[in-house]
């Protein structure tokens, strides 16, 4: 283990280096170095010494546990504990613990304002942040535990890019809220917004769904972002089956964290790294589990970013190779009934991976962070689901025949964008353009009801580098769900989506509108095609006017020009390419 050899290098004369490892560039990368020398380092073991190593400790594995607790927010807050366990079970499986942060940011507080701008930018921001901890104090591994929806990604991408044996492990869900009845989500209160406003809903009814919606820590409980990913973190093999679906009160989440220690001192000692797990097969396995649960849109953005991590070979296209065969199995919020406590209770991951699995949708070789093939793992798990829950349906009788996140291409987007259509009837919307430069000008005109049945709005100049940042686009979605206008209006927008949208959006527009994206060029009343149908998102005028239009066209200013969201902007892809900073 480098750490420990480290702790006991010589000081003189320098170290003798030997790198065996070709997964990754030799500075993001130093597990397999042999560092051979004399005396031990005094001053190394000094400092370790004032954070309770004794003598019998330093040559145990040396383990990072990345936290991200914070009071924030539900979906963070229960982390605290999770941490203590983890810290305790690191030190029975024989290592030595290293506790530190990552910051979070609270999207479910963001939305809507200035704030989430910060959202996507905190995914490299906590990425960075790992990476930086870990590879400054040459840490033999990492065990990383967060909630909120940035938390995972961002911690895939640092495990990446550093290549030492790590796990995640999921903060866990929240339970739903209760009104009247009726389950309750974080979208919610969103969708609350637009049905009252709208007279839909009674002042009761609103306040009661407000105080109501999140009873307990554990990040957004639908099939939202969150969710999803912690899902697609399982079935990549990173995390320990089921623990993407367990709710953060409950024991067996802590005990799941206890596993996921032991397990991570096993592939310490096994020399089991993230670019063994995670390859080109294994995340074909996990979209295919997005595509299968009908999870986020903002899934595309990230798998994108954790394939370019790795080092591998994906592009958007891929997305759309997997959603043509894989079906939605699974009856989850937004757009259907259940919660992920109820896919747990249905099965979990586990379940849906098996029938996946049995179809010839999943690549069962692929090895998983306990050593264990996919196929392995799965052996014990019935092919078919229990009779007694519609929460995962039979591979014959699925939600949708094919998956539900559409990649679009057409002149509005030549690079491509995202649609997510679950919950359509007909996934097609020819009509009027509606043109905001802002989310915030959006907003402001469907809660003065000047927007229309068919009319196509357009959100613009939200994108990675226009935002800056990439906002998401939940409270307009909901407010128009809200409204009654989830199957009669379309949305596109440069920006991003939460998981928790659902209707006829399509999000993550690629050229941008602020780097000349013909999104940029759409004029107030133009004829706008979605058609999920033909994969086609079209901007109906003749390429001659559209060429007038780019002519004339001029890059506004940024909107910031210096701190954390300037330098965001210099540095970020187009989100076709995941929207990466490196």
């Amino acid at each position: 283990m480098y750490a420990a050899t480290l702790r006991n290098a010589a000081l003189t004369p320098g170290p003798t280096v030997t790198d065996s490892n070709n997964n990754a560039p030799e500075a993001l990368n130093r597990r397999s170095k042999t560092i051979t020398g004399g005396i031990a380092r005094s001053p190394n073991r000094a400092m370790l010494r004032a954070v309770g190593f004794g003598d019998g400790d330093f040559e145990k594995p040396i383990v990072g546990v990345a936290s991200g607790h914070s009071t924030m927010n539900p979906c963070n807050a229960g982390i605290g504990a999770l941490v203590e366990r983890a810290d305790a079970a690191l030190k029975t499986a024989g290592a030595m613990p290293q506790t530190f942060g990552f910051p979070t940011v609270t999207d479910g507080i963001g939305m809507g304002t200035e704030g989430m701008k910060y959202s996507l930018v905190s995914r490299e921001v906590i990425a960075d942040a790992i990476e930086t901890a870990v590879q400054s104090q040459s840490m033999d591994g990492v065990l990383a535990i967060g909630g909120c929806d940035k938390n995972m990604p961002g911690a895939l991408i640092a495990m990446l890019r550093i290549n030492a044996p790590a796990i995640f492990c999921y903060g866990g869900t929240i339970k739903p809220g209760k009104w009247k009845g009726i389950d309750l989500t974080i979208v919610s209160p969103f969708e609350a917004v637009g049905a009252y406003s709208a007279g839909k809903m009674s002042k009761e009814d609103f306040d009661g769904i407000e105080k109501n919606a999140c009873p307990s820590y554990g990040a957004c409980g639908g099939m939202y972002t969150a969710n999803t990913m912690s899902s697609a973190i399982e079935a990549l093999g990173m995390s320990l089956p089921y623990s993407s679906t367990q709710a953060n009160p409950d024991h067996e989440k802590s005990d799941s964290v206890a596993d996921s220690a032991k397990a991570l001192v096993d592939a310490i000692r096994a020399n089991r790294k993230p670019r063994d797990i995670v390859t080109r097969q294994s995340i074909e396995n996990a979209i295919a589990v997005v595509m299968a649960i009908g999870g986020s849109t903002n899934a595309v953005l990230h798998f994108l970013a954790i394939a370019h991590a790795a080092g591998l070979p994906w592009t958007i296209d891929d997305f759309e190779r997997v959603r043509l065969k894989t079906p939605v199995l699974c009856d989850l919020k937004p757009s259907g009934k259940y919660v992920a406590t109820d896919l747990h209770k249905a099965g979990g991951i586990p379940q849906v991976m098996k029938i996946l699995l049995e179809a010839g949708l999943l690549h069962g070789e692929c090895i998983t962070i306990s050593g264990a093939t996919i196929a392995e793992t799965l052996k014990q798990i019935p092919a078919r689901p229990r009779a007694d829950q519609d929460v995962i349906r039979p591979i014959g009788q699925p939600m949708y025949q094919q998956g539900h996140l559409a990649i679009l291409k057409g002149n509005l987007a030549p690079e491509g964008c995202v649609a997510k259509i679950t919950g359509l009837k007909n996934p097609v919307i020819t009509g009027p353009a509606r043109v905001f430069d802002s989310e915030d000008a959006a907003m402001a005109a469907i809660m003065a009801d000047q927007i229309n049945h068919g009319d196509v709005l357009v959100i613009r100049y939200e994108g990675p580098q226009g935002g800056p940042g990439m906002r998401e686009m939940l409270a307009p979605t909901s407010a128009l769900i809200g409204k009654g206008f989830g199957e009669s209006v379309g949305l596109i927008t440069d920006g991003r989506f939460s998981g928790g949208t659902w209707g006829m959006v399509v999000g993550h527009v690629a050229p941008e509108a602020f780097v000349g994206g013909t999104i940029g060029l759409v004029h107030e009343g133009d004829s706008i095609t979605i058609d999920a149908l033909r994969q086609l998102i079209q901007l109906n005028v003749d390429d001659a006017e559209i060429a007038k239009r780019r002519a004339a066209w001029k890059q506004p200013a940024p909107r910031y020009t210096t701190g954390v969201l300037a330098k965001y902007a210099r540095l970020v892809s187009t989100a076709s390419r995941g929207a990466v900073t490196d």
